[in-house]
């Protein structure tokens, strides 16, 4: 069974060695000799040194994910409800992520960059099967009219992920709130609800 204290320790190790160095720098043996084990035990926990950069990221964000997935599994809950949990969650998974990263200065920039970049993957892979379920879900239950959910869902995501994070394609408030504005038209029409239906979306 893996020892959650060495895995934490490895995940650790990089996260301090960032402040040092570039991740391009860094090499699994020193992440090893950081965390204070031997890099063997290193390829036990991970195959590389970009997987352990992909853990860093989710186990700083994986807390508030978790709790919006299971939020949004209450079937007994409005579809639009459960989808409107799925925004608030992006919202405040992509504020938790600014407030962490651009505080801290000793990370560089390009760190940061990447960091980013598998965050927003992270995000979209974690929530795109959940919102494919409340969708189908919508659907069986004819409040939703849609013939690819798992499309639908990927769209709201990237666009959410994307807007909401504010950094990869930087927005005024007002630009942000425009183009929210227009997805949640967008799923009026293509769920086939009526206009001002899905308001409520607006000041989560």
């Amino acid at each position: 069974m893996p020892d959650n204290t060495k895995y934490d320790k490895i995940l650790d190790a990089l996260q301090a060695l960032l402040k040092e160095k570039s991740i391009g720098t860094i090499s699994v043996r020193e992440i090893a000799e950081k965390a204070g084990i031997g890099k063997g035990s290193i390829y036990y926990y991970f195959s590389s040194k970009d997987a352990i950069l992909q853990a860093l990221v989710e186990r700083d964000y994986r807390k508030p994910l978790q709790t919006a997935k299971a939020l949004a599994r209450q079937s007994d809950v409005s579809p639009f409800t459960r989808m409107a949990m799925i925004f608030q969650a992006c919202r405040n998974s992509s504020a938790e992520f600014r407030e962490k990263r651009e505080t801290d200065a000793s990370v560089g920039a390009p760190e940061k960059a990447l960091m980013h970049q598998k965050y927003i993957t992270y995000l979209i892979a974690e929530m795109k099967p959940t919102l494919t379920e409340i969708i189908k879900q919508g659907i069986a239950g004819g409040e939703i009219h849609f013939d690819n959910p798992e499309a639908l869902a990927e769209i709201v995501l990237i666009v959410l992920a994307v807007k909401l994070d504010n950094t990869l394609v930087p927005s005024t408030a007002e630009e942000t709130e425009n183009t929210i504005e227009g997805l949640i038209s967008l799923l009026e029409k293509g769920t086939d609800n009526p206009p001002g239906s899905l308001n409520f979306l607006r000041v989560l």
